[in-house]
C-alpha cells in the first residue's frame, strides 16, 4: 500500500474529527444552546470550519493525492482515493474568506429566523437571507467556473453538493413526470376519501407522554439508546457520529401523530449513519452516497415502514397505553386518519402525495435564485403564484406558513430540496424490492418484526456507503436506476386500492 495513500488516510481522518467538534457544537446551537450564546458560538463554528477547509486545500493534501494516484490503482483504496479527491476538488475551489463568512451568514440567519418565522417578519428574515443568497451565489459561480462545461448552470453547481451522481436533467425530468401526473391522482384520492368516516385525532395529549411514545417507536424500530438519544429542537433534525446518533423532534400538545411520523423519518437517517462500513470509518468512502439515498431511509421508515396499515395496527395498543384518549380508535381508525391526503401549507405536515409538488414549488425558485433570474425580495409572490397553481392556496401576507417555513435556506443549502422527493422515488422502489425479498413482509410488522427490513437495508445501502456512485446502489439493490413508477404505484396502491 502506498505510503502516501496512508498519510491520506490520516489526513482525512483528522479532518473528521474536526467534523466531529463541529457537529456537536452545531448540534447544541440548535438545540440546548441559551440564545445570548448565539454570537461566540457562531464565531467558534466559523473558526472551526475555517482550520478545516484550510487543512483540506493545503498543499500537504494535494501533495499526498498526488503521490497516491501513482502508486494506487485497483482494489478498495482506488474508490476510497477517488472519493478524496472528490471531496479535495470540491473545497480547493473556494476561498478561505467565502467559507468563513458563509458560515458567519448561515449562523446569523438560521438564528434570526426562529423567531422572525414566529413573528412572520419577511423584512427581518430578508436582510440576513440576501447576505447568504448572494454568498450562494458567488459559491455556485466559482464551482461552475472551475470545471468549464461540467454544469449547465450555476445550480447545477450547487445540486451537485447533495444528489451526487443524481444529474439535474434527469431529476427535472422526473418532475415534469411527477406534475403530470400527481395533480389529477391528488385529486382522485381526495375524492375517494370524501366518502370515507375518518376519526377526528385532534384532542390534549401530554408532552411528556408523547415523548415516552416517540421513546417507544424508537425501540420498535431497534433504535440503540447506548449510542444516541432524542431532544426536542424547532424543526426534526438528525446528526452525530458513529457510536453518538442525535435525534431531535417536535411536539404539538393536539397532534400526537406529527412528532410520530417526525421521529420514525429521523430514526431511519440515525439507521443509516450507524450502518455505515466501520472499515472506512472517517473517510469519504464511509460516509452516505448523497441525501438521495440518505432522504431513502428515512423516507422508507417513515412512509413505508411506520405508515403501513399491518405496522401501525401492531403499534395502535402501545399508543392507546401511553395516549390513554386515544382509545376509542382501533388500529384501522389511526391508520385512516394517518393517512388523510389533503392539500395544505406546510411542508413537513404535508402528506406523501401532495408532498412532492411542495418540493418541486422550491426547487423551481431556487434553481432561479442561484441563477440569478429573480430577486430575494420576489419570493413571497412566486410562492403564492405557486401555492394557488399546485394546491389552490395562497400565502400572500402568511410568510410563516409560506417563505419562512423552511430552515434549509438558511445556510445556502441550496440544492438539497429536491433529494426528499428522489428520496420518496427510491423508498418506494427500494421497499419494493424488500416486498420481493420477504413475501411475508405484512405479516412480520403485523407482529412488529423491522429487522429483516434493517438487514436488507443494511446488506443492500448502508455497507456501500460511498463506494459506488447512487444509481449503481440503487441497481444492485433493486435490480434497476430510479424508477418513478414504483412511487406512483404505491400511492395508487395505498390510496385507491388499500392493498396496505
Amino acid at each position: 500500500m502506498s505510503d502516501a495513500y496512508l498519510l491520506l488516510e490520516e489526513q482525512f481522518r483528522q479532518l473528521a474529527r474536526l467534523d466531529h467538534a463541529l457537529t456537536f457544537l452545531q448540534w447544541d446551537h440548535m438545540v440546548m444552546m441559551p440564545p445570548g450564546g448565539s454570537e461566540p458560538r457562531a464565531q467558534a463554528i466559523a473558526e472551526l470550519t475555517a482550520l478545516r477547509h484550510g487543512l483540506l486545500i493545503s498543499a500537504k493534501t494535494a501533495d499526498l493525492l498526488h503521490g497516491a494516484a501513482d502508486r494506487v490503482t485497483t482494489g478498495g483504496q482506488l474508490r476510497s482515493l477517488q472519493e478524496m479527491e472528490r471531496e479535495y476538488r470540491r473545497a480547493v475551489c473556494l476561498p478561505l474568506e467565502l467559507v468563513k463568512a458563509q458560515s458567519l451568514a448561515g449562523s446569523k440567519c438560521e438564528h434570526g429566523w426562529r423567531s422572525q418565522r414566529q413573528e412572520n417578519d419577511w423584512s427581518g428574515f430578508m436582510t440576513n437571507f440576501t447576505e447568504v443568497v448572494e454568498l450562494a451565489r458567488e459559491e455556485a459561480q466559482i464551482r461552475r467556473d472551475v470545471t468549464p462545461g461540467r454544469f449547465p448552470t450555476a445550480y447545477d453547481a450547487m445540486l451537485d453538493l447533495y444528489c451526487t451522481g443524481d444529474s439535474n436533467s434527469f431529476i427535472g425530468d422526473v418532475f415534469v413526470t411527477l406534475k403530470n401526473v400527481l395533480p389529477g391522482l391528488v385529486q382522485e384520492v381526495v375524492d375517494k376519501q370524501k366518502g370515507e368516516l375518518v376519526p377526528d385525532l385532534r384532542g390534549q395529549y401530554p408532552l411528556d407522554q408523547q415523548r415516552l411514545l416517540n421513546l417507544e417507536l424508537m425501540q420498535c424500530l431497534e433504535f440503540n439508546f447506548n449510542e444516541g438519544r432524542l431532544d426536542v429542537s424547532s424543526h426534526p433534525f438528525s446528526t452525530g457520529c458513529r457510536g453518538d446518533q442525535r435525534i431531535t423532534t417536535r411536539f404539538r400538545q393536539t397532534d400526537f401523530l406529527d412528532a410520530l411520523l417526525a421521529t420514525a423519518h429521523e430514526t431511519g437517517h440515525a439507521a443509516y449513519e450507524s450502518g455505515l462500513p466501520i472499515t472506512w470509518d472517517g473517510l469519504p468512502a464511509g460516509s452516505a452516497r448523497n441525501m438521495c439515498i440518505h432522504e431513502s431511509q428515512s423516507l422508507l421508515f417513515e412512509k413505508q415502514l411506520v405508515l403501513s396499515r399491518p405496522f401501525l395496527s401492531f403499534f395502535s395498543s402501545k399508543i392507546h397505553s401511553l395516549l390513554p384518549a386515544t382509545a376509542p380508535f382501533d388500529g384501522a381508525q389511526l391508520w385512516a386518519a394517518a393517512t388523510r391526503v389533503q392539500p395544505s401549507y406546510i411542508r413537513v405536515e404535508a402528506d406523501e402525495v401532495t408532498y412532492p409538488l411542495h418540493i418541486i414549488l422550491r426547487y423551481e425558485i431556487e434553481s432561479s435564485l442561484i441563477n440569478n433570474t429573480m430577486r430575494v425580495t420576489d419570493i413571497p409572490l412566486l410562492w403564492d403564484e405557486k401555492m394557488q397553481e399546485y394546491f389552490g392556496l395562497s400565502t400572500a401576507g402568511n410568510y410563516r406558513d409560506g417563505c419562512l417555513q423552511d430552515m434549509h435556506w438558511t445556510d445556502g443549502s441550496f440544492g438539497y430540496f429536491p433529494s426528499y422527493t428522489i428520496g420518496a422515488l427510491n423508498a418506494a422502489q427500494l421497499f419494493a424490492a424488500i416486498g420481493r425479498t420477504y413475501p411475508d413482509w405484512q405479516k412480520q410488522l403485523a407482529g412488529g418484526e423491522v429487522h429483516f427490513i434493517r438487514h436488507f437495508l443494511e446488506q443492500a445501502i448502508w455497507s456501500k456507503g460511498s463506494t459506488m456512485d447512487s444509481q449503481d446502489i440503487m441497481h444492485l439493490a433493486t435490480g434497476e436506476s430510479t424508477n418513478p413508477d414504483y412511487f406512483l404505484r404505491h400511492i395508487r396502491q395505498r390510496y385507491l386500492h388499500e392493498n396496505y
